[in-house]
């Protein structure tokens, strides 16, 4: 259904864009109509709005504005808007520990539960002081289980190798109410020639969790993590070929989708429990906060602003799924589902009159095969975030360009170096930019381009141009 869907907006996209195609060239300024000629790219092919903010918000340069392209990355714009002003720029994630059972001295006679909102910065270091939390109301030997509610996310089946097949890909990561450190896996090869081994040392620790070092190589350094043959599961990683010599020391970050979020929280927290004195032999599994249990203790995340800053400065999808779910959860009060997130969303559009029309939200991030956006939905929804309230977080929160972010190193040497902020969004056949521009006439321009082209790739020099043409023109 959901591919007979995108069919169907893809079919529409194009119906739409040859009605339009006569009146493209001229919509569009000379120098990016050229640089889009020069890489191969169809004006048929790419999306363009650009509004002033305020004044009298005119239309600077509009073609095929309202085509539903693919915006990749740029997405994670409309959903990150779209949590500050339905969450509030002062929103926290709550994980709360609870007790089920008799406190004796340091002993707790039953359960610990941990319930998780979504958090979508649980890192370790996070994790370890709200255990120390937990250590200093006196608890030490847990006698009971360890259960995780993580029913504020619907515990729908994820496939971790759906998007591009490659499940280890850390933005493979599915989405989970009690998200720890990005359920990622970080492991440093430290070969050593003098005594012609590899050590390798993994992050986080894990209690019970065997890694097998591979041996050092000769040769190359090309396809370095294929030449390792990894296999990563619930017990244990294995390096079963070599590392070359010649690669140094080399830092691979891993998805271990073989492993299940309550098997990895688990590991985790067997050895972080044990590191800060505790004892605990009992099992970690699913379940739900019982009624009869009490709160021991609760983790606050950082604010809302914070973790925006890290989706759009870093393009982190992991981070931007959760984000999409705590908005179904808080504003639907039902378990959070995409769909529902996707609803949210539409309608917080609506309530601001922006058409939202061929708009298919899938998880948020961009990270997609299957979601659209117009380029004029997104230019007037960033064009009313510019006169919201919570304007300096979201602007603040994309790159600047040629200083941070996945624009530090365009457009270094330009005029618009320094005056915009603006995310990048980047699939097979799609590159899309997304942001806001202070022109040298000191006026603000919300600037949308989309390109879905099989010569998408060759678009970032049309799309530099394009900025600096708005600073310079604006």
């Amino acid at each position: 259904m959901k591919k007979i869907h995108a069919l169907s907006v893809v079919l529409s996209s194009f119906i739409l864009a040859n009605a339009q195609a006569q009146d493209v060239s001229a919509s569009l300024p000379a120098p990016f109509s050229k640089a889009l000629q020069q890489a191969g790219i169809s004006a048929q092919s790419v999306g363009v709005y650009v509004q002033e903010v305020d004044g009298d918000g005119r239309v600077l340069a509009s073609a095929n504005a309202g085509v539903p392209f693919n915006p990749a990355s740029t997405m994670k714009l409309l959903t990150t808007d779209a949590a500050l002003e339905l969450l509030g720029p002062t929103y926290r994630w709550k994980t709360q520990a609870y007790a089920d059972g008799n406190q004796i001295g340091s002993t707790l006679q039953g359960d610990l539960i941990f319930k998780g909102n979504g958090d979508p910065k649980l890192v370790l270091e996070n994790f370890w002081l709200f255990l120390r939390q937990i250590r200093a109301k006196g608890i030490r030997d847990i006698r009971g289980n360890v259960l995780l509610d993580r029913s504020t996310f619907d515990q729908n089946a994820y496939d971790p190798s759906e998007f591009d097949g490659d499940p280890m890909k850390p933005y493979n990561v599915g989405p989970d109410a009690l998200l720890l450190n990005y359920k990622t896996l970080t492991f440093q090869f430290m070969p050593d020639q003098d005594k012609r081994q590899v050590s390798v040392v993994i992050d986080p620790p894990m209690s019970g969790y065997a890694v097998t070092s591979p041996r050092l190589g000769k040769g190359g350094c090309d396809d370095w993590q294929g030449k390792l043959q990894a296999s990563v599961d619930a017990d244990g990683a294995s390096f079963n070929g070599a590392l070359p010599a010649s690669c140094g020391e080399k830092t691979w970050y891993v998805n271990p989708y073989k492993m299940s979020s309550t098997q990895y929280f688990g590991a985790v927290f067997r050895q972080m429990w044990t590191d800060l004195g505790g004892s605990f032999s009992g099992s970690v599994k699913n379940g739900v906060v019982p009624p009869t249990a009490r709160l021991v203790t609760e983790w606050s995340s950082v604010t809302l602003p914070e973790v925006i800053r890290d989706i759009n400065k870093y393009s982190n999808n992991v981070m931007a799924r959760q984000v999409l779910l705590t908005i179904a959860a808080d504003i639907l009060k039902l378990p959070a589902t995409p769909e529902r997130g996707a609803r949210a969303i539409q309608s917080w559009l609506a309530g601001k009159g922006i058409d939202a029309t061929g708009l298919v939200i899938e998880n948020g991030s961009g990270l997609s095969r299957n979601e659209r956006v117009s380029a004029k939905t997104m230019g007037r929804m960033m064009t009313a975030a510019f006169q919201s309230p919570t304007m300096p977080e979201f602007v603040s929160s994309m790159p600047l360009v040629g200083y941070d972010g996945t624009m530090r190193k365009r457009l270094k040497d330009q005029g618009v170096a320094g005056q915009a902020h603006v995310k990048t969004g980047t699939l097979n056949d799609v590159r899309a930019i997304a942001g806001y521009v202070l022109a040298a006439s000191g006026k603000y321009y919300a600037v949308v381009c989309l390109i879905n082209d099989p010569n998408a790739a060759r678009g970032q020099a049309a799309q530099d141009g394009l900025l600096q043409w708005v600073y310079e023109n604006g």
